[in-house]
């Protein structure tokens, strides 16, 4: 009886936070490992932390030039053969200031990664999904709770993040002929780097400056471990998974 190989995922921003994360749930499944990110020292403490537990390949790349992210699908499938899962995770954000004060460099910054980045790496797995045998794979983009209700001070991030959920349709929509599954994940303070504000206060809708609950960032691995277990016919078409006591309901 011959079995399957293990499924192949690439993960953009893999070198911590929430794509890290995502990259010890799956390797811990058993997947084999594409980890992207801009810097090569990060993946490479991923990949020490993922030890033999699966195989990697470690791949520095700039998600915003369309080169690299393509030559970044081409060295994963002369390694691996094929692409079965593309966790399309790489974002950033800007300082908190008022919209009139927002300086064009760091708009066009997060613009750059969280949308036209998301967009290259999309546009490159589809031809990978479409071409490779058998056709197709799942795509989860990395949303946020402000794809749907934005906190104070935060336009470019919630533009773009609004921008990748018309992103995730259009993808979900356009992939249905080739067995590409496309889906989000909106994902509410979670305990990494970049929520580590949380603790100590972010500014509220309401003027002012509150502590918030963050949850721990294992439950957001596990939640992408669960959305990709499905079979190609079925898709989580939206997650939120979310500290349970955060504002997001009532945020405002």
């Amino acid at each position: 009886m011959t079995t399957s190989p293990a499924k192949v995922a690439l993960i953009t921003g893999a070198g911590s936070g929430i794509g890290r994360s995502a990259a010890l749930s799956l390797a811990q499944r058993g997947y084999r490992l594409v980890l992207a990110g801009r810097r090569a020292d990060a993946l490479a403490e991923t990949a020490a932390l993922i030890g033999d537990q699966a195989e990697t390949l470690c791949c520095p790349t700039d998600v915003t030039d369309d080169a690299q992210v393509d030559a970044l699908f081409a060295q994963a499938v002369a390694h691996f053969g094929r692409i079965d899962l593309l966790f399309n995770n790489a974002g950033m954000g800007a300082a908190a200031v008022q919209i009139d004060e927002m300086d064009m460099a760091d708009w066009r910054r997060v613009v750059d990664v969280n949308l036209t980045g998301a967009f290259l790496c999309l546009r490159a797995a589809f031809r990978t999904m479409k071409a490779q045998t058998p056709q197709g794979g799942r795509i989860i983009n990395n949303g946020s709770i402000s794809a749907h209700s934005p906190r104070p001070l935060s336009a470019p991030y919630t533009a773009t993040k609004h921008a990748i959920t018309g992103l995730t349709k259009s993808a979900s929509l356009d992939g249905r002929p080739f067995d590409i599954a496309c889906c989000q994940i909106d994902i509410g303070n979670a305990a990494t780097d970049m929520g580590s504000k949380m603790a100590s206060g972010v500014p509220q809708a309401d003027g002012s400056l509150r502590a918030e609950p963050v949850m721990s960032v294992d439950h957001v691995g596990e939640a992408i471990v669960w959305m990709d277990s499905l079979p190609l016919d079925a898709n989580v078409q939206f997650m939120t998974i979310m500290a349970t006591a955060m504002p997001f309901v009532g945020r405002g």
